[in-house]
């Protein structure tokens, strides 16, 4: 994904970047990767909801700050030329809450890169069942509810994307397109990327 990142948006080393959705976690080596792969650090500012502080001392010149969830992002319209936001879009609630984060990044971003879990890849990233999110969203969250992994059945905590659902939240406006990432040929991950300059008008 962060090949793909490079590829369709060519950042340069004068290009001011917003991640969005840094973690705590420094155990799994996926965790905060665009930071493990991005060549410059300096120009990086991260964002979680998580505390992510221990990045400044990993990637000098990184600039972190703590969010809420749901709130508005602490920046000015237009602020950064590339916002990027890994694995956070299904866990931002409704599908209308989903829409929302997305327009969120558009403001104050000029372009965007957004990854998300795509629902058609037959193990679910986040409890590690596999095929049960293929049921009727209400029957998943029914059968995930009397379980262990009840913490996921909450719409708040998990909504997983199909590359429709995806496409049908892009802002308004932003000139961007959806494509699938394959593991084994599988569909593992989506990818939103694009334009934001046209949201809002």
């Amino acid at each position: 994904m962060f090949r793909r990142f490079v590829a369709v948006l060519a950042p340069t080393s004068t290009m001011c970047v917003l991640d969005v959705g840094v973690t705590s976690d420094t155990q799994q080596q996926e965790s905060n990767y665009f930071e493990q792969f991005y060549p410059y650090p300096a120009q990086i500012t991260v964002v979680g909801t998580e505390d992510g502080s221990h990045l400044t001392g990993q990637y000098p010149g990184l600039r972190y700050r703590r969010v809420e969830p749901g709130k508005p992002l602490p920046f000015a319209t237009n602020q950064f030329d590339i916002v990027f936001c890994n694995a956070v879009l299904e866990h931002t609630g409704s599908r209308w809450s989903q829409a929302a984060f997305l327009k969120e990044v558009c403001r104050v971003g000029k372009r965007f890169f957004v990854t998300t879990p795509n629902r058609w890849f037959p193990v679910e990233h986040h409890t590690g069942l596999p095929f049960l999110h293929y049921l009727p969203t209400a029957a998943y969250r029914a059968i995930l509810g009397v379980t262990s992994y009840r913490y996921w059945a909450d719409e708040g905590h998990l909504n997983i994307l199909t590359g429709g659902a995806l496409r049908r939240i892009l802002p308004p406006g932003a000139k961007g397109q959806v494509e699938t990432v394959r593991l084994f040929g599988l569909p593992s991950n989506l990818i939103a990327f694009g334009d934001c300059q046209g949201v809002g008008e």
